[in-house]
């Protein structure tokens, strides 16, 4: 190095702007460790000559300093003078990665793969960063090519499985899991994934299985902890789902989703104190960005006196948790608040008339008020225990008399026992594969003598060719324009019959008879081994015993029926003329 430095400096004796020599001295600089001096020397070459090979060398040494977007700009201007390379567009998208100016990043190993079809480094970053925003679709096509050329890399295999699976071809998500487990079985993170898969299509033991495999490689895998335990609490294994839960939340504490999940069980075991406080970790959910309101004005959480202040009680889940709190707003306005309302349009108008409600919003509405408190968060504000649950019913006003008689003129003369019917829920529920039934399968209770009534809304096409074979089942949906238009007609009918959706949540709160069939593994509010709900009085539950076993639910409510049905009957040739 010494005799190197002497031979430069003999050659800038005789020439000192020889911008070879001036380049040469600041790499030898650079590979000695002066690399402020070497920024010098080399900054002073591009003065008199701005080759690529002196752009690069400068660019690649304000990288090794951490000045990324100096680099940035060194290999900007060596892209200009070497515009075909495709190993530089490779490298200068990688910085810019770095940098966290993606879209820039993709346009430039986009180049890069333009100029070189076959480049394999390229396609790989190119799909890795589409992958991490998410762009999935973008993201496969440059995997693919990836797989083409390197058809060995296990890593390649996991990312195009992640990819497969965002874009719902969960068979090919799962091929390429599998090939990357027998390329390379050591990577905890691929059996997750694979788990995860088989979990969301009730291959239970192969889930299992999966993320056993990745709790040997790594035991101190949190969120694999917290997938099992949730595998265990669909199967009802509650102690075993407790006990991961438990471990799961020793290793990270403030993990939101594994606080929120075991929140779920012990409201499902009725342990109300535990449950509420925990169940706040919703809000650090990612999905909690959609409803987290972000306000200025303070969380009312029962420990502030009301007396003549105003305070926003507003939906903050689904329709139907809405209705099933909506029970605690005239107990807030007992306090002495001015209660404001703010719910979505569908249920304004009718949790509007409940008692205690001063105004009743919808979002767009950006109303004046002293506290706020979301609908959800209410059982914790009143410190709800499962014996303290407010349940007179019903709590929601009775619909107009003009309704009522339009619903009866609509429906014709009552000469059967009416039972109103919802098979499914939202298809985007997590859980909708479980709590959803196809109408088909309802057939037992739709030969019964009784009067059918569809409250379904949303038809799904496997359920509407069906119901077109069946004109004995009235359905008079278009109607419903709202759940006000829904609790009128539920006014008219003897009965409700439905999966775990938001009409069950309607029919209790205005007190009409509702059965509700629930899936194994109920949501945390129906608890477990119990056939009412302490939520709702005119309620009846009718579990699955097993996994996926609707038969047995069906057989035993169409006894129920036929019982129902021949009471009504007997009750109605009572009162007709002799």
């Amino acid at each position: 190095m010494a005799e190197a430095e002497q031979c430069y400096r003999q050659a800038l004796a005789q020439d000192a702007q020889d911008a070879d020599a001036l380049h040469l001295m600041g790499v030898l600089l650079f590979q000695t460790g002066k690399h402020a001096a070497a920024v010098e020397w080399i900054a002073r070459a591009i003065t008199q000559a701005p080759k690529a090979e002196y752009l690069l060398s400068l660019g690649t040494i304000l990288e090794r300093l951490g000045r990324l977007e100096e680099a940035q700009q060194c290999f900007a201007k060596a892209l200009t003078l070497k515009p075909e390379d495709a190993g530089l567009w490779n490298y200068v998208g990688d910085l810019l990665w770095r940098l966290a100016r993606n879209d820039e990043a993709v346009q430039h190993f986009r180049q890069a793969l333009k100029l070189n079809p076959q480049f394999l480094d390229a396609a790989t970053n190119c799909g890795r960063l589409l992958l991490d925003l998410g762009r999935h679709a973008e993201a496969l096509e440059c995997l693919d090519l990836a797989v083409r050329l390197n058809p060995n890399s296990a890593a390649l295999y996991q990312m195009r499985g992640v990819c497969l699976s965002a874009v719902k071809r969960f068979e090919d998500a799962g091929a390429d899991y599998e090939k990357s487990i027998a390329l390379d079985p050591s990577q905890a993170e691929t059996h997750n994934n694979l788990g995860l898969l088989h979990w969301k299509f009730d291959r239970l033991e192969q889930a299992f299985a999966c993320f056993d495999a990745a709790l040997a490689l790594r035991p101190d895998f949190q969120a694999v902890l917290t997938n099992k335990a949730l595998v265990l609490l669909d199967l009802q294994m509650l102690d075993e789902a407790f006990a991961t839960f438990r471990k799961s939340l020793a290793l990270n504490p403030n993990d939101p989703l594994t606080s929120f999940s075991l929140a779920t069980l012990e409201l499902l075991t009725g342990d109300f104190e535990r449950g509420w406080p925990r169940r706040e970790a919703r809000w650090k959910l990612a999905a909690a960005a959609l409803v987290n309101r972000g306000f200025a004005q303070p969380l009312w959480l029962g420990d502030q006196p009301l007396d003549g202040k105003t305070i926003l009680i507003h939906s903050d889940e689904g329709l139907g948790d809405a209705i099933q709190f909506a029970r605690y707003v005239p107990m807030v306005a007992a306090l002495g608040a001015r209660v404001i309302l703010e719910v979505e349009p569908p249920i304004q108008e009718l949790l509007g008339g409940i008692a205690g409600v001063s105004t009743c919003v919808g979002r767009s509405v950006s109303p004046e008020f002293d506290l706020h408190c979301p609908l959800a968060t209410l059982p914790l504000a009143f410190r709800t225990r499962l014996d303290t649950i407010p349940s007179a019913a019903p709590y929601i006003p009775a619909p107009a008399a003009a309704r009522v008689k339009a619903w009866e003129e609509r429906l014709g003369p009552r000469n059967r026992f009416r039972v109103g019917l919802v098979w499914s829920g939202n298809p985007d529920h997590r859980n909708d594969h479980n709590r959803s039934i196809a109408l088909r399968t309802l057939a037992p209770l739709l030969d019964r003598d009784v009067q059918i009534v569809s409250l379904q809304k949303g038809v799904r096409e496997q359920d509407r060719a069906f119901l077109g074979e069946r004109p004995d089942i009235v359905d008079l949906t278009e109607h419903l324009i709202d759940f006000s238009e829904t609790a009128a007609l539920m006014s008219c009918l003897d009965l409700v019959i439905s999966v775990d959706t938001s009409v069950v949540h309607l029919a209790g709160a205005v007190g009409t008879p509702v059965w509700t069939m629930l899936p194994f593994n109920p949501d945390w509010r129906w608890l477990l081994n119990r056939d009412d709900s302490p939520w709702y009085s005119s309620m009846t539950l009718f579990r699955q015993p097993e996994r996926g076993d609707w038969t047995s639910v069906i057989d035993r409510m169409g006894r129920e029926l036929d019982g129902l049905a021949s009471a009504w009957r007997s009750g109605r040739d009572q009162l007709l003329p002799a």
